[in-house]
C-alpha cells in the first residue's frame, strides 16, 4: 500500500518544495521510450513531437487519419462530429449525468458572467483609450482516449463563451471504436461548441495552430493534455497564443489539529487518482494528524476500485510535512504555488489574505477540492508546476484582446510633441523627431 514520505521540520520542508530548478518535464517510460523509437526513430518525445507537427503541417487531413490509426489503433470514417452523433450520445448518456452537466455549465457561466460584469471596462483617457475584442476563433482540447473528461470541455468552452468569442472548436481523441465518447458530445453541445473534431495529441495541436483541409486554423489554444500535447502547444506558441503549458495536477493541503483526517486523506487520494505524476502534499501543525491521516490513507485505498495510479502518486510524490506553525506552513505554500491549496484549520477564511501564490484556494473542511473540479463555477484549468506565482486560473480574459486607441487633436499635439521629439532624438532617431515637428508647422500656419 501507499507510504507517504514523511518530512519533519521547515528547513527541511523548505528544500523539498523549493522550485528552484528550471522546469523539466517528466520522464517517460521505457514502454513509451521503445513505442517513440517504433514510430519515429527517436526516443526523444520532443523530437517525434516536431516530426508530428511537420507532418500534420505539410499533408493535413492524410496525417491526422495516419496518426489516428498509427497512435490511436482507430481507422476514422470522418475527421467531425455530425449534428446526428450529437443527437445521438444524448440517449446513450445518464439523464442523472446530462443533468449535472447542465447544472455545471450554468454554474460556469454564472461566474464567469460575474467575472465579466466586474472587469468588462473599456475607459478613455486624455486623448488615449483602450478597447476589448473578443478572439474570432479558439480552440479548446479536452483529454480522451481510454478515458473522457467532459468537464474539461465545459471548463474551457464555456468561459470562452461568456467571452464573447465567435467560434469555438474542440478537438478531442477518439475513443477505442474510432468515435468520440457520448458525454463529451453532450457536454460540447450544453457548451454551445461549434464544431467538434476527432482529433488527439499533438497531431490534433498543430491542425488547431496550422489548419487542415477540413480543420480550420484557431487564434488561441487552451486546455491539458499529456506530455505530448504539452510539447506541441510549446513549440506552436506564437504562432498561435495558448493558455499555458499544464502539467500534472497538484494539491498542497495546511491542516491544524481541528481537521478531519477523514477529509484529508480523501482529497489526497482524490488528487492522487487523477495520475501517477499527481502531487498530494499535506502540511500540518499536528504530528498526531499527520499519523491519523497516514492511517486514513491506507484504509480508503482499499476501497478504490483503481489503487494503483494513486498509489503509485502517493509514493513518488506524496508527502506529509510536519512544522511548527501556521505561519510556517502558508510560507511553504507561497513557496510551492500549488495548482489547488486547501486551508482546513481553525477559522480558515482568515488566512486567505496571506496567500500570495494558489490556482485555487479551498476554505474549510467541506470546500473539497472536488467540487472545484466539477461544479462550483471557476475554471478547474489552473497553473501548475510553480507557475502559480505568476500565472492565472483559465478565464475570460484568456478570450478577449485589448487593442491601444489614440487620437490626438491639435491642442495635444503642441503639448506632447516638444516632449516626444526631445526623447526620440536622445534615443538617435531623428526621422521620428522630424515626422512630429512637421506637424507642428501645419499648426503653426492655421
Amino acid at each position: 500500500m501507499a507510504k507517504l514520505k514523511i518530512i519533519e521540520g521547515f528547513e527541511q520542508a523548505k528544500a523539498v518544495l523549493s522550485r528552484q530548478a528550471t522546469a523539466e518535464f517528466p520522464m517517460i517510460s521505457s514502454v513509451l521510450k521503445q513505442k517513440l523509437v517504433q514510430m519515429f526513430g527517436t526516443e526523444d518525445p520532443e523530437q517525434a513531437v516536431a516530426q508530428i507537427i511537420n507532418e500534420v503541417r505539410s499533408k493535413g487531413d492524410k496525417a491526422l487519419v495516419g496518426y489516428a490509426s498509427r497512435i490511436d489503433g482507430v481507422e476514422l470514417a470522418s475527421l467531425e462530429a455530425t449534428k446526428e452523433q450529437i443527437a445521438a450520445a444524448y440517449q446513450e448518456v445518464d439523464k442523472e449525468l446530462v443533468s449535472a452537466l447542465r447544472l455545471a455549465a450554468e454554474r460556469i457561466r454564472s461566474f464567469h458572467s460575474q467575472q465579466k460584469d466586474n472587469i468588462w471596462r473599456e475607459f478613455a483617457g486624455v486623448k488615449a483609450s483602450q478597447l476589448i475584442r473578443p478572439l474570432e476563433r479558439v480552440g479548446v482540447y479536452a483529454p480522451g482516449g481510454n478515458a473522457c473528461y467532459p468537464s474539461t470541455v465545459l471548463m474551457t468552452a464555456v468561459p470562452a463563451r461568456v467571452a464573447g468569442v465567435k467560434e469555438v472548436i474542440l478537438a478531442t481523441p477518439p475513443g477505442a471504436k474510432g468515435v468520440i465518447s457520448p458525454p463529451t458530445l453532450v457536454a460540447a453541445d450544453i457548451a454551445q461548441v461549434d464544431r467538434i473534431f476527432c482529433v488527439g495529441g499533438a497531431q490534433a495541436i498543430a491542425a488547431l495552430a496550422f489548419g487542415t483541409e477540413t480543420v480550420p486554423r484557431v487564434d488561441k489554444i487552451c486546455g491539458p493534455g499529456n506530455i505530448f500535447v504539452v510539447l506541441a502547444k510549446k513549440m506552436v506558441y506564437g504562432v498561435v497564443d495558448i493558455d499555458g503549458l499544464n502539467g500534472p495536477s497538484e494539491v498542497l493541503i495546511i491542516a491544524d489539529e481541528t481537521a478531519n483526517p477523514e477529509y484529508c486523506a480523501a482529497d489526497l487520494l482524490a488528487q492522487a487518482e487523477h495520475d501517477p505524476l499527481a502531487s498530494a502534499i499535506l502540511v500540518t501543525t499536528s504530528r498526531r494528524l499527520a499519523d491519523e491521516v497516514m492511517a486514513e490513507v491506507e484504509q480508503q485505498l482499499k476501497g478504490l476500485p483503481r489503487q494503483a495510479i494513486p498509489v503509485e502518486s502517493l509514493q513518488n510524490q506524496g508527502k506529509i510535512i510536519v512544522v511548527t506553525n501556521i505561519d510556517e506552513a502558508i510560507e511553504l505554500a507561497n513557496l510551492y504555488a500549488p495548482e489547488h491549496l486547501c486551508l482546513m484549520m481553525d477559522k480558515a477564511a482568515s488566512y486567505v489574505d496571506r496567500v500570495s501564490n494558489a490556482g485555487c484556494i479551498f476554505v474549510g473542511g467541506t470546500s473539497t477540492v472536488v467540487l472545484g473540479d466539477y461544479v462550483a463555477g471557476p475554471s478547474h484549468v489552473l497553473p501548475t508546476g510553480g507557475t502559480a506565482r505568476f500565472g492565472s486560473p483559465l478565464n475570460i480574459t484568456d478570450f478577449i484582446k485589448l487593442i491601444n486607441l489614440v487620437s490626438i487633436d491639435k491642442a495635444s499635439l503642441k503639448k506632447l510633441g516638444r516632449a516626444a521629439s526631445v526623447i526620440a532624438r536622445a534615443e538617435g532617431f531623428e526621422a521620428h523627431a522630424r515626422a512630429v515637428e512637421k506637424r507642428f508647422k501645419q499648426v503653426d500656419n492655421e
